[in-house]
């Protein structure tokens, strides 16, 4: 009954069970920081080609390209307890090929751009040089979060990924719009996305949603091929 084994069980039973209520306490601690993230997002080029958006594509169809300025302050994310700020770009519009109960909320949605942005606690984790780690470290010194780390200003920023719809057909769509996400990683926690509504000291995002634009006619192009990544909406 009290052998070393017992014993040694006892022991690790008590550490990690301080260890989960130690963890709770510190994922409870960013209900407490205010979040209050804002942005502006404008489509500044739409064009749509026939090509082959993928470089494994097998046919041609039709793939629009939508360049776009970015105005965000994401600062209010980064906390002592975040890892890695994901951020995101999507273009959506209606589904207009839905019929029944679900037509009205029927959506095609697309990512367009992403970037991940590291805190300076995990800076090491990042693919990133040693040249630009070193100035990283540099900007945090003294600091526990070095609030440039969410602000973006891009300028007629071209999309890593084409945007693709199963039927091959895009061109001559309406009422699309770019929409500003996020997701936060904790070091200790649950992940966490942008929200429609606030909830308590965390604010929905303030803006983030461009004004509706269209999809032009095709523009035709002579030679095949395009970006070897895309992305199709669902």
């Amino acid at each position: 009954m009290y052998s070393s084994l017992v014993r040694a069980q006892n022991a690790f039973g008590f550490f990690t069970t301080i260890a989960f209520v130690v963890g709770v306490l510190i994922a409870a601690t960013d209900l407490f920081a205010p979040r209050t993230p804002s942005g502006t997002v404008k489509a500044t080029n739409v064009q749509v080609v026939l090509g082959r958006p993928h470089y494994y594509s097998t046919r041609k169809e039709e793939y629009a390209v939508v360049k776009f300025d970015l105005d965000a302050d994401l600062s209010s994310l980064f906390r002592w307890n975040t890892k890695v700020l994901f951020v995101y770009v999507t273009a959506e519009w209606p589904d207009r090929n839905v019929r029944g109960a679900g037509a009205a909320n029927a959506t095609n949605s697309a990512v367009i751009w992403d970037s991940i942005i590291t805190s300076p606690s995990s800076d090491h984790l990042a693919n990133i040089g040693p040249a630009t780690l070193k100035k990283l470290r540099r900007s945090a010194a003294g600091k526990s979060i070095d609030p440039s780390r969410g602000k973006l200003r891009l300028r007629n920023q071209r999309p890593k990924y084409q945007i693709t719809h199963p039927s091959g057909k895009i061109a001559e769509t309406d009422d699309v719009v770019l929409k500003l996400h996020y997701n936060v990683q904790p070091w200790v926690g649950l992940l966490t996305w942008d929200q429609d509504s606030d909830l308590g000291v965390w604010k929905k995002m303030k803006g983030g949603l461009s004004k509706k634009f269209a999809f032009p006619v095709l523009k035709s192009k002579k030679q095949e091929g395009g970006s070897p990544r895309g992305n199709t909406a669902a």
